[in-house]
């Protein structure tokens, strides 16, 4: 078997409180940059990030802080990171296998004690498991998918039994839950269109996405007050609020937007894209605005290409391809998008960087308003580059 090709982390977009994001210099970041962890040398494997700080979880266990905050913590396993909320998964302090849950106030800077602990027993502890409950999923869901974290209190919410989730996602207001079936479920505030259910109104208890019933869906992602899925097929399917063309559909606030299209400059332009920020109707009419969208839309994205992955900032959205490639669009006041400037777009525009340096993104993590990717480069075979 063929060893294991170590990429590297980039980070792109707002980095005013000082955060770790490329070479971090002045308040934002316009083109991915090589990523400057907190501590040089650092492997680092994973990345949470929030508002004015992100936390990096590195092969070794530990978890670093930069940013607003700062802080190392050893012995961890996952991380999560709100601005009200740090939580860690981390070994256990006593002698049994069970790994602790751990919640800190940020500004705490992982010193003295959390606000709060509890033991997080495996699954493969408990006498009902069942075949895949001893697989971990990614914070904020716990550990044997029967709760999660919310950066509100209660912080601790646990999950009805029948939902075996196999992936959680946290909006500013809502919640998208994933279960084992690849069915997804939506509930909180809904004032934007960002459940799905196509109406604004709020749901206090999770409700099965009707639109999407009956097709597998592999990815969940949780945007400020917008949803993104991705099935198992590599279809997008995208709703909720449009204020920045985070949905990649015509946005009023971009229509006097007539920036070139990234790419265009350099001859890469995609077939059929136009120079604006803003998409058109066929036939040059202007295209119907749009600032909610309360049910799932399928999008496409440019050359047919097909989705694996997708994460959303508060405004904007980033999705990698099968062949490994990053498109972005959405909110860009700060290069979040990674389009060597601060443009927004309401279509999908691939971020270039990445296929001019020869590298494979293997994933993304939004921060509300920055990015950060992993990407392994691309091996080369008879003269052609190729997915390593």
């Amino acid at each position: 078997m063929a060893a294991e090709r170590r990429g590297s982390w980039f980070g792109f977009g707002f980095c005013g409180f000082g955060q770790a994001l490329g070479a971090g210099h002045g308040r934002q970041v316009h083109s991915p940059e090589p990523l400057c962890a907190p501590s040089a040398g650092a492997d680092v494997c994973g990345v949470s990030a929030s508002w004015s700080y992100t936390a990096f979880l590195c092969r070794a266990g530990q978890v670093q802080l930069s940013g607003s905050v700062g802080g190392t913590a050893d012995g961890c396993r996952d991380a999560w990171a709100s601005e009200t909320l740090l939580v860690v998964l981390r070994d256990g302090r006593g002698p049994g296998p069970g790994a602790e849950l751990q919640a800190w106030a940020p500004g705490s800077a992982l010193r003295g004690e959390p606000l709060w602990t509890q033991t997080v027993v495996s699954e493969a502890q408990r006498e009902d498991r069942t075949g895949d409950d001893t697989r971990a999923r990614p914070l904020p869901l716990l550990p044997g998918a029967r709760a999660y974290v919310s950066p509100l209190p209660p912080l601790y919410r646990p999950l009805a039994p029948e939902l075996r989730a196999r992936r959680l996602a946290l909006g500013t207001e809502h919640v998208l839950l994933l279960d084992e079936a690849g069915q997804v479920y939506s509930w909180g505030g809904g004032r934007h269109g960002q459940l799905g259910h196509g109406t604004l109104e709020a749901e206090r208890e999770p409700r099965l996405l009707e639109a999407l019933q009956g097709l597998r869906m592999a990815e969940v992602a949780a945007g400020g007050w917008h949803s993104v899925c991705v099935s198992e097929t590599g279809d997008i399917y995208i709703w909720g609020w449009n204020e920045s063309g985070q949905l990649a559909l015509p946005a009023r606030s971009l229509a006097g937007d007539s920036q070139p299209a990234p790419g265009q400059a350099t001859g890469r332009s995609e077939p059929g894209s136009d120079a604006t920020g803003a998409a058109g109707a066929e036939g040059g009419a202007p295209a119907p605005f749009i600032a909610v969208q309360p049910f799932p839309a399928l999008l496409d994205l440019p050359l047919g290409s097909e989705a694996v992955k997708a994460s959303c900032g508060s405004r904007h959205t980033a999705v990698v391809t099968r062949t490994g490639e990053l498109y972005t669009w959405g909110w860009g006041k700060y290069g979040q998008l990674g389009h060597k400037d601060t443009t927004s777009w309401d279509r999908p525009c691939r971020v270039e960087y990445f296929v001019d340096q020869q590298l494979q993104v293997t994933a993304v993590s939004c921060g509300p308003w920055n990015t950060y990717v992993y990407a392994v480069g691309r091996a080369k075979s008879g003269g052609v580059w190729t997915k390593a």
